[in-house]
């Protein structure tokens, strides 16, 4: 809930990292993959909204690709060619694609084509959306917190954290995958104390008794999740 999943599938490096930095700069969960095989993989694990897709990859064709994920879903599909060829607009639309785009490309026109076909198919999510758990409130886009009606001041890490449970509130994110949502690239080493840090600080603000939590729980040797007392 929140945010739309796009995928993005492109044998440049480049190319995905640009695309996936822009996307979630503009609230996108993006994900990436190098190879037709991989991202059949990831679209049969996720639930992706959108897939932006090379039509030459080093496997199997994003035709093939197209295909497949056609087989399963009308998922909105925008096809990247290098080619300007007719030939090669109609056949990524013909095996099921819903828009194309010449490689190279403005990103601001890939981000206009994706708001406009995410709208299209009725997937889109507002980027104003308000995230409620018992009294607690979050605006992921003014990034702005609320418990029992008062704005809560949190750092740019606290906020991170505590938006990323609000996404899968009341299911546990275990320990790994909080600190690569939150600390990409950086080496935390498995015994550091700074997650749980932080956590005792969201605590502290959000809990009305922070020794007994009933929002943010542990969950012993796994990690943590947003729970709702009142659904208790």
């Amino acid at each position: 809930m929140g945010q739309n999943k796009i995928l993005v599938v492109d044998d440049d490096h480049d190319i995905l990292t640009i695309l996936k930095d822009n996307l979630e700069l503009d609230g996108y969960k993006a994900f990436t993959a190098t190879l037709g095989k991989n991202a059949i993989s990831i679209f049969e694990k996720e639930s992706i909204d959108l897939i932006v897709l090379d039509l030459m990859l080093p496997d199997i064709n994003g035709v093939q690709v197209c295909r497949a994920v056609r087989a399963k879903s009308h998922v909105p599909i925008i096809m990247l060619t290098a080619k300007d060829g007719v030939s090669d607009k109609v056949l990524g639309l013909e095996s099921g694609a819903d828009d194309y785009l010449v490689k190279p490309f403005d990103y601001l026109e890939l981000a206009a084509r994706i708001k406009a076909q995410l709208r299209r198919s009725g997937s889109y999510l507002s980027g104003d959306e308000i995230f409620k758990v018992g009294d607690l409130r979050l605006n992921p886009e003014q990034r702005e917190v609320e418990a029992n009606e008062e704005k809560v001041i949190l750092t740019k890490k606290e906020f991170d954290i505590l938006f990323l449970l609000f996404k899968h509130a009341g299911k546990v994110i275990d320990r790994d995958t909080i600190k690569q949502e939150i600390w990409p690239g950086e080496k935390l080493y498995k015994w550091s104390r700074t997650l749980d840090v932080h956590i005792q600080h969201l605590r502290a603000k959000l809990e009305k008794n922070p020794e007994q939590p009933q929002y943010i729980l542990t969950v012993p040797g796994v990690g943590y999740m947003l729970s709702n007392p009142d659904s208790a």
